[in-house]
């Protein structure tokens, strides 16, 4: 595909999205398109300046909006009229995930409340034992919950067995479990459920469990060991505490809910997924249902929306980088996919790789998957929980503590290939002339 021809900045501005389908690509530094500089500066802003990491991302975003609007133009159109069309191509995503932060923020707090946290350490077995099997609580619990919810609901437990003391390299290992225990199930992670809606078989993303278990063991018995060391898990907390049966009903309520809603929009509205934010919908519709029997939080929304405004503000201007080619489909591609995870969305990452087609589905479920728990903004899930620790924003912090996470990316891959190995699948939808071919092409 050519590029179209450069246009006058004040034409740009004004123009329609019909006078500009493409984009058009100026070179930048060392060949590299501005879209990523202007990128790369504002993940470094973030980075160095983790106290005002909202300021910084809303500057990325005015200024990697700006530069398209006067000098590229978007894929729906040119100018600001472009700009706005973009934002309506997004906004489902942006609303959704928007709904899901702050929604599970008041859900974590009912379960917080109900003071199953309190007697939880009844029921764990003492020292590192126990804080493993938190962890492999999450991801379970991630496997048919959302990863948000997962990394919440770990992270309120972690608080009250460890009286607050939680290591960050414990928290860093919250979120990979979260991540890992939602790779290989559609209904798991927002990846996955992309693969699901765009016609990808269940099937063929859950042998990403491979490699998560994998990655469980490394970093999940490392960082148990780093949180006993740093605050042991006390058993004798909570003994007279009783639990709010009412909260726990609304908790699962809330989560019924969503899941509910996501399987029926998934398996007979797919083609109504992408025009209406229905999981950000159900969980609060959930949540007001339920507030007449227990009062939610609300003085949590405040903090939880500069959080999430945040997450936002890095999905928005991850979806204006001109990502038009990747290289070849292959196990290296999604190998290195996984690292970019880590400091580019996801989403995007997914969409595009689900468009390319040719990969295996479940290897690069469980790369894009688990690769953004490698920095505290690579997912959502470690946006949200660093709501509630904001110790944790610090990507310094992050990968000195949680190194293991890298470590356990790494080696649960390669156990992946070595026991899976690398069955990409041919184009997983109709194309045109005849229905999809989902046979596995032959091993590379």
């Amino acid at each position: 595909m050519q590029p179209s021809r450069p246009v006058p900045g004040a034409a740009l501005i004004l123009a329609t999205p019909a006078q500009a389908d493409q984009t058009t690509v100026l070179p930048g530094l060392f060949g590299i398109p501005a879209e990523f500089i202007l990128f790369a500066a504002t993940l470094l802003g973030v980075a160095l300046y983790h106290r005002r990491t909202l300021q910084v991302a809303l500057t990325g975003l005015t200024a990697i909006s700006l530069y398209k609007i006067v000098f590229t133009g978007f894929h729906e159109g040119a100018g600001v009229a472009g700009w706005v069309a973009h934002l309506g191509h997004e906004w489902v995503v942006l609303t959704n995930l928007l709904g899901l932060l702050l929604g599970f923020a008041i859900l974590a707090r009912h379960f917080e409340d109900s003071h199953v946290p309190h007697v939880l350490p009844r029921f764990l077995p003492p020292g590192r034992v126990g804080a493993f099997m938190l962890l492999l609580v999450v991801f379970v619990i991630s496997a048919f919950l959302d990863n948000i919810a997962a990394a919440l609901i770990g992270g309120t437990v972690a608080a009250h067995v460890f009286r607050r003391r939680v290591h960050i390299g414990y928290l860093a290992a919250i979120v990979a479990a979260s991540n890992a225990g939602g790779s290989g199930s559609v209904v798991g992670d927002t990846t996955t459920t992309m693969m699901w809606i765009d016609g990808v078989a269940p099937l063929h993303v859950v042998h990403a469990y491979v490699a998560a278990v994998a990655a469980l063991l490394v970093f999940g018995l490392i960082a148990a060991r780093q949180q006993h060391a740093h605050q042991p898990l006390h058993k004798d907390m909570g003994s007279a505490i009783g639990v709010d049966w009412a909260r726990v009903g609304i908790v699962a309520w809330i989560l019924v809910a969503v899941i509910a809603t996501n399987v029926s929009v998934n398996s007979q509205h797919a083609e109504l997924s992408d025009r209406f934010p229905f999981l950000g919908a159900a969980v609060w519709i959930a949540i007001l249902l339920a507030a007449p029997l227990r009062r939610p939080e609300w003085s949590l929304l405040p903090d939880a929306a500069k959080g999430s405004v945040f997450l936002l503000s890095l999905v928005m201007c991850a979806s204006m980088m001109p990502v038009d080619h990747l290289p070849a489909a292959s196990w290296l591609t999604s190998f290195g996919l996984g690292f970019v995870s880590s400091v580019f969305d996801n989403i995007p990452l997914t969409a595009l790789a689900l468009t390319q087609g040719g990969y295996d589905w479940g290897v690069l479920a469980f790369a894009v998957g688990f690769g953004g728990s490698m920095i505290w903004f690579g997912s959502s899930a470690g946006v949200a929980l660093s709501n509630l620790f904001p110790e944790a924003r610090s990507v310094g912090a992050w990968l000195k503590a949680g190194w293991h996470v890298v470590l356990g990316y790494v080696i649960g891959f390669f156990v992946m290939l070595a026991v899976v190995g690398w069955h990409p699948q041919t184009p997983h939808k109709p194309l045109r002339g005849g229905p999809a071919a989902v046979a596995p092409m032959p091993q590379h």
